[in-house]
C-alpha cells in the first residue's frame, strides 16, 4: 500500500533527510587514497550514535541478502554498484566509490547515495557519475503532481540512453517513510504517461544507477555486493524527495 504523507509528516521527515545528507558529506570528505572501507563505516556509525539516530542497514535482511547486512552503509567500489558490503579494503588511486546510506531519526527514514572518484579520476568515470546525477536531477524535475510514476522512470532511462548506457530495472527507487523500503517501486526505466499518478504527500527515493558496459549484474560471494557482469564500473546517485503541491522537495539535499 502506498502511504501518502501529510505536510506535517513531510516536515517531520526533514531532520532525517538533513542527517543523511550530513553523513554523506562527511563520508565524501573522508574518502581518500589509503582509507579503509571499514573506517568509513565506523565514521557513519559514530555519527549515528552521536545524533541518536538509528541505522536502517545493520539488521536488514531481505530475501536477496545472504544474511543480515551487519553494517551501517553500503560501499561499492569500481565494478560493484549496489549493496557493497564494507570490508577490509583500502581505497586506491582512481577507485570509483559509491556510498549509499539510510537512517531513521525520530521514527522517520531518509535514504541517499553518491558516487565519487578517489584520487586521480578517469574521464569515463566522471562521465558515468555525471550521467547518474543528471538522470536524478531530471527525474526529480518531473516528480510533480499530475504526472505519472512512469514519467520519472522514463526520464531516467532516457538519460541513460542519451549517454550510451544500458538500463537494469531489477533494483531501483522506492517509497520511503517509517521504513526504508515501501511502495511504490520506482524502476530506472518505464513508459511516460503510465503508472501511479503522482499525488501530494508521495515520498520516494529516486536512485539512478548505471554500468559503463552492461545491464547485467551478479552477486558477489559475500552474499550482498552487486557487480557488473563484464567488470565495467558502476555509479549510483539517490535522493529522497517529497511530491508536494508546490513541486518536488529534496529532503536529502547536500
Amino acid at each position: 500500500m502506498i502511504d501518502l504523507k501529510t505536510p506535517t509528516e513531510i516536515d517531520a521527515m526533514r531532520p532525517a533527510g538533513a542527517f543523511v545528507a550530513d553523513v554523506l558529506r562527511a563520508l565524501g570528505e573522508a574518502a581518500d587514497v589509503g582509507v579503509n572501507l571499514l573506517d568509513l563505516d565506523t565514521l557513519a556509525h559514530q555519527m549515528i550514535r552521536e545524533a541518536g539516530a538509528e541505522s536502517c542497514y545493520v539488521d536488514y535482511h531481505p530475501s536477496f541478502g545472504a544474511s543480515p547486512f551487519g553494517h551501517v552503509l553500503c560501499t561499492s567500489v569500481n565494478d560493484a554498484v549496489l549493496h557493497g558490503l564494507p570490508h577490509d579494503y583500502r581505497l586506491r588511486d582512481g577507485d570509483l566509490l559509491s556510498v549509499d546510506f539510510a537512517a531513521s531519526v525520530d521514527g522517520w527514514v531518509a535514504d541517499s547515495a553518491l558516487s565519487m572518484v578517489v584520487g586521480t579520476p578517469r574521464e569515463q568515470d566522471l562521465q558515468l557519475i555525471a550521467a547518474t546525477e543528471e538522470a536524478l536531477a531530471r527525474a526529480i524535475e518531473v516528480a510533480v503532481v499530475g504526472n505519472k510514476l512512469g514519467d520519472v522512470s522514463a526520464t531516467i532511462g532516457a538519460v541513460a540512453r542519451e549517454h550510451g548506457y544500458l538500463v537494469n530495472t531489477q533494483f531501483g527507487g522506492h517509497g520511503v517513510g517509517r521504513s526504508m523500503h515501501g511502495e511504490p517501486h520506482v524502476p530506472n526505466d518505464g513508459r511516460a504517461g503510465h503508472g501511479y499518478p503522482l499525488r501530494p504527500g508521495l515520498v520516494i527515493a529516486i536512485e539512478p544507477w548505471f554500468l559503463a558496459g552492461t545491464d547485467e549484474i551478479y552477486t558477489d560471494p559475500d552474499g550482498w555486493t552487486l557487480r557488473s557482469a563484464d567488470g565495467s564500473r558502476g555509479a549510483h546517485s539517490e535522493h529522497t524527495i517529497a511530491v508536494t503541491e508546490d513541486g518536488p522537495v529534496v529532503l536529502t539535499g547536500r
